[in-house]
C-alpha cells in the first residue's frame, strides 16, 4: 500500500539546461516526487553552498524514501547537516565529472570541486553515470587526482565506490519528426504516441515542443546506407551543404577548431551554409565576434532560438559538427541526428560509444576533408541513413530504468 505524501526527493543545484530537463522529466512521470532547486547560475558558487542552502529549505518529510540529486551538489555535507536524510536510499546522478573537466591549464583546477563528489560517491547509495566513457574516465582518474593532496593521502577509493556505480544514459525526449523530413533519409517505423511523457517544456509552441513521440522503437528491418534516388532528388546537389553547430558557446566545446575548419573551407571557396546555435553565457569566447563577419555570407542562423525554431533548423541542416574537448553524452549531436542530420564528430571522449567509426575524425585535417567532400556532394549526406540506434537514448525505452532507481528498494 502506497505511503500517503511525497516518496522520493529531487534535488537540484543547478536546475538549467539537462539537469533541468531530467529534473522535469522524472517530475512529470514518476509519481510521488517532490523537487527542491535553485536557478542555473553561478555554478561555483552552487558547488560549494547548495548543501547548506538545501539543508534549510527541504522541510523534514516521514514519506520520503529516495534522495535523487546530480553531482553538482556536496551530497556529504547534505546529509551531515540533515541526518533525517541521512536514511534515504541516495541517488547520485553525474552529468559531467570535476575530476577531467578540462581546463586551461592543470594548476587551474579547483581541487575542490573533484574533492566533493568523491565524498558523495562515498555516501551514496547508488552513483549513476549518464555514459560509460564519464563513469570509466572518473573512476580511473581518482587515484592520480588524490596524488595533490601533499601527505597522508587516502587509498583505494575507487575501489569502494566502483561496486555502487552503474551506467544509465541520459533519457532524451526526441520531437517527431519523421513526416516532416521529406529531403531526408530516415530508416523508421511507424510511430506510436508515448502517452506517459507528453507534457510540454514551459514556453515552447505546441507545433514541435508539443510532440513526445519516440519514432526510434527498434526495427527489424535492415538499414541501408543510402535511400534511392528519385526525380525529386536532383536538387539536392545543387543546393550548398547546411552545416549545423548546436552548442554551448564556451571553450570546452573548441569553437576555435570549428570556425578555423571552416575558414579553410571558405578559402578553398567551398560553397556551405551555416547555422550556429546554442545557449550563450557571460563570457563569450572572442572567436565568436571574430568569425560571423567572416563567414556572413554563408550563415543561415546565429545564436539561441526558442525550443521549436531550434527544431526546424535541424530539420533543414544536413551535418551537425562537434568540436568538443569534453563531453559526457552529446543531447544536442544526438537531437540532430533524430532530425537527420549526418553527424562529424571526435573519435574521442563519449563519440565512440554512440557513433560508428565513420563518423569520427581523428585530427582536424580529417575534420576538414571530410567537411569538403560532404560540401561537394551534399547529396550524399542527405540520402545517407545513419547508422545510429537513437532508441537507446530515449525515455520510451529507459523509463523503467529510472523508475527502479527511485524505487525504496536499494540494489
Amino acid at each position: 500500500m502506497q505511503s500517503e505524501g511525497p516518496s522520493v526527493l529531487l534535488v537540484e543545484p543547478f536546475y538549467g539546461g539537462s539537469h533541468k530537463q531530467l529534473i522535469d522529466l522524472l517530475q512529470q512521470n514518476i509519481t510521488g516526487c517532490s523537487v527542491f532547486t535553485l536557478p542555473a547560475k553561478k555554478w561555483h558558487w552552487r558547488a560549494r553552498t547548495a548543501a547548506l542552502h538545501f539543508s534549510q529549505t527541504v522541510p523534514t518529510c516521514p514519506s520520503y524514501r529516495v534522495l535523487f540529486s546530480s553531482s553538482v551538489l556536496n551530497l556529504c555535507e547534505l546529509v551531515a547537516l540533515r541526518p533525517d536524510l541521512a536514511r534515504l536510499k541516495k541517488v547520485l546522478y553525474f552529468h559531467e565529472n570535476q575530476l577531467v573537466y578540462p581546463v586551461r591549464k592543470d594548476q587551474e583546477r579547483d581541487f575542490q570541486y573533484g574533492y566533493n563528489q568523491v565524498l558523495s560517491c562515498l555516501v551514496s547509495d547508488v552513483v549513476v553515470f549518464n555514459s560509460v566513457f564519464n563513469m570509466d574516465s572518473f573512476l580511473s582518474s581518482i587515484s592520480s587526482f588524490m596524488k595533490k593532496i601533499p601527505d597522508h593521502r587516502p587509498k583505494d577509493l575507487d575501489l569502494l565506490i566502483r561496486p555502487k556505480c552503474v551506467v544509465l544514459y541520459y533519457p532524451v525526449q526526441f520531437p517527431d519528426v519523421r513526416l516532416l523530413l521529406k529531403h531526408k533519409a530516415l530508416d523508421r517505423p511507424e510511430e506510436t504516441p508515448d502517452d506517459e511523457a507528453q507534457t510540454p517544456r514551459s514556453g515552447e509552441s505546441p507545433s514541435l515542443g508539443d510532440q513526445q513521440e519516440d519514432p526510434h522503437e527498434s526495427s527489424s528491418e535492415p538499414r541501408t546506407d543510402q535511400r534511392p534516388v528519385s526525380e525529386g532528388d536532383t536538387g539536392d546537389q545543387m543546393k550548398p551543404l547546411h552545416i549545423v553547430w548546436p552548442h554551448r558557446w564556451e571553450h570546452d566545446k573548441n569553437p576555435e577548431l570549428f570556425f578555423s575548419t571552416l575558414m579553410k573551407l571558405k578559402e578553398k571557396q567551398v560553397d556551405f551554409h551555416l547555422s550556429v546555435l546554442g545557449e550563450t553565457f557571460t563570457d563569450v569566447p572572442d572567436i565568436f565576434s571574430e568569425a560571423r563577419p567572416q563567414l556572413d555570407p554563408h550563415i543561415q542562423n546565429w545564436g539561441f532560438l526558442s525550443r521549436d525554431q531550434y527544431l526546424q533548423v535541424l530539420l533543414q541542416a544536413d551535418v551537425v559538427v562537434s568540436t568538443a574537448r569534453h563531453e559526457f553524452f552529446g543531447v544536442a549531436v544526438l537531437e540532430a541526428v533524430h532530425c537527420g542530420c549526418y553527424p562529424l564528430c571526435p573519435k574521442a571522449l563519449v563519440y565512440p560509444e554512440i557513433f560508428p567509426a565513420e563518423y569520427l575524425y581523428s585530427t582536424p585535417e580529417q575534420l576538414c576533408k571530410r567537411l569538403q567532400t560532404l560540401c561537394r556532394r551534399p547529396d550524399v549526406a542527405r540520402r545517407h541513413v545513419v547508422k545510429v540506434d537513437t532508441s537507446s537514448f530515449s525515455w520510451t525505452t529507459l523509463k523503467e530504468r529510472f523508475e527502479t532507481l527511485l524505487s525504496a528498494e536499494c540494489p
